[in-house]
């Protein structure tokens, strides 16, 4: 499997719900599904069928976020010594601040990886059509972006590394 980008902040946000699941929500479940279980004929427990169902969601929950935390390239952009962020260029984990052309909207838009994609909090998909017309480019570049409502284009404002 090939290595899958993610922001520090989004692998320490994946690590803290790993710890959640791992020491809260797990413990929780086989508490309840010990309690349902003392009620006897397991049949018709529907407390025992639901906690059953509920561990089958966290352990595949789990084994989820350790599988994407074991393929994750972790960028962090804050590094200095990133040679991208040295010449202003729009890379993974950059915030990009835009001026939608067409119609003087301004954006606020950070690149994160797929998971972390939160498109009403400013952050997009690496995978995207917006992400993927900005990688490369630095202020003042326009950025055309193929859209099913038609072209939209996108002038860089500024790029920051936060």
């Amino acid at each position: 499997m090939n290595k899958v980008p993610l922001t520090a902040r989004g692998a320490e946000k994946l690590r803290s719900e790993l710890e959640r699941l791992k020491r809260v929500e797990r413990p929780r479940i086989i508490a309840a599904i010990a309690d349902a279980r003392s009620h006897g004929d397991l049949k018709e427990n529907a407390e025992y069928h639901a906690a059953r169902e509920q561990q089958g969601f966290v352990e595949g929950r789990i084994k989820d976020i350790e599988g994407k935390l074991s393929h994750a390239y972790i960028v962090d952009v804050t590094d200095e010594h990133t040679q991208a962020r040295a010449s202003g260029k729009v890379i993974f984990g950059a915030t990009v601040h835009l001026l939608e052309i067409e119609n003087d909207e301004e954006h606020t838009f950070q690149i994160v990886g797929d998971d972390e994609a939160d498109f009403k909090n400013g952050l997009i998909s690496i995978s995207s059509p917006i992400a993927r017309s900005l990688i490369g480019k630095q202020a003042d570049d326009v950025a055309s972006v193929e859209t099913p409502g038609g072209l939209r284009e996108f002038e860089i404002l500024e790029v920051r590394y936060l």
